[in-house]
């Protein structure tokens, strides 16, 4: 299946910015085909408290209030169902089976899931009124499922539990919320220990001066440990591992054979993004496919991504972006070995009739 991912830069306010991507969002079949996929879960585990939610929004990251408000204003959407559907809070969150490892200068990740839910934006931007410039992939319009800001900081997370969620933000809103308001690995774990947490993930952070480290976060409990690899099981929390995490720990497994290598960022794109190296995963059906590739560059402030398997990465440089340098690439595309296709494919809709 050909996939593809749009491009969107944009400086300017929160609110400006919610609003254009709210009027692009009307010509694109994303929010219908996410309402239909998501039409009977609404009903029963999209129910939150909308003053709570806002009143920890404005806490942790008031600015995106008015990205979300903007978003509001271009979709004719109430308060409510522009919070349930934007903030990030309170919300369920499908299963993902990710791979991180930080190397000398890069961090690259695997992000697998289930191409249902996968938006298909890949997005710059630069805000006016507070808060720092970065880029990555979104989730649910206002997230980002990885990315890399302007001063260097780097993050990912890894799924690894939702039994026994919370009151709380999910991963996506708590990363876009580290991007625009961290500088340093230091500040970024400061924001995941004082955040309440939905469900239980990893965050893989790493910034400029090439430190890296992973937080385990929980409802209940936040740790931090050093380490160069993560996959989808906690090291520390193990009594909010899953289950069954022994697929998580071969590929932790197969992951660790390189390090003892000093890999370059190049190389390292390739363990994980070509089939040879069994870190790229093809099992979309059981949602732990690789959906996208990416590598970043702290020093560089650079980005790399691919989507799907065996895939020349597309890079930008957050730096030119912030220097007003237009961005040629409008598209991302690449091949996924499944049937279905993103959600802002028109395609996607008659495949779901």
């Amino acid at each position: 299946m050909k996939v593809f991912s749009e491009v969107i830069s944009f400086r300017g306010t929160h609110g400006q910015f919610g609003y254009q991507q709210g009027v692009k969002l009307r010509e694109s079949p994303i929010m219908q085909n996410r309402d239909k996929l998501h039409a009977k879960r609404y009903k029963t585990h999209f129910s939150i408290d909308i003053e709570k939610g806002l009143q920890l929004l404005d806490h942790f990251a008031p600015k995106l209030r008015f990205e979300i408000e903007g978003l509001a204003n271009a979709l004719k959407m109430s308060q409510q169902e522009a919070v349930r559907s934007f903030a990030g809070y309170y919300l369920e969150v499908g299963k993902s089976g990710c791979s991180i490892m930080t190397g000398d200068q890069y961090f690259v990740r695997n992000y697998d899931s289930h191409p249902n839910g996968y938006e298909g934006r890949y997005v710059l931007y630069q805000p006016t009124d507070g808060g720092y410039a970065s880029m990555g992939p979104s989730m649910q319009i206002t997230g980002r499922i990885d990315g890399i800001n302007e001063k260097g900081l780097v993050m990912g997370y890894n799924f690894t539990n939702r039994i026994g969620s919370g009151d709380g933000f999910i991963c996506n809103m708590i990363g876009r919320m580290l991007l625009e308001y961290c500088a340093t690995v230091e500040e970024g774990v400061k924001l995941l220990k004082a955040i309440p947490h939905r469900t239980s993930f990893s965050y893989v952070l790493m910034d400029r001066s090439g430190q890296s480290v992973i937080v385990e976060a929980s409802p209940r409990t936040v740790l931090t440990r050093m380490a160069n690899v993560c996959t989808n099981h906690f090291e520390y929390l193990t009594q909010e591992n899953r289950y069954r995490n022994d697929e998580s720990i071969r590929r932790m497994d197969r992951i660790n054979r390189h390090l003892p290598s000093r890999l370059k960022a190049n190389q390292a794109y390739q363990i994980f993004n070509h089939r040879s190296h069994a870190v790229f995963s093809n099992k979309y059906q059981a949602w732990s496919g690789t959906l996208h590739t990416s590598l970043y560059q702290p020093s560089q402030g650079k980005g790399w991504i691919g989507l799907g398997a065996n895939q020349r990465p597309v890079v930008f440089d957050l730096n030119r972006f912030l220097a007003g340098e237009v961005l040629r690439v409008r598209r991302i595309t690449g091949m996924l070995e499944s049937h279905v296709p993103f959600i802002n494919d028109p395609k996607w809709s008659s495949l779901h009739s």
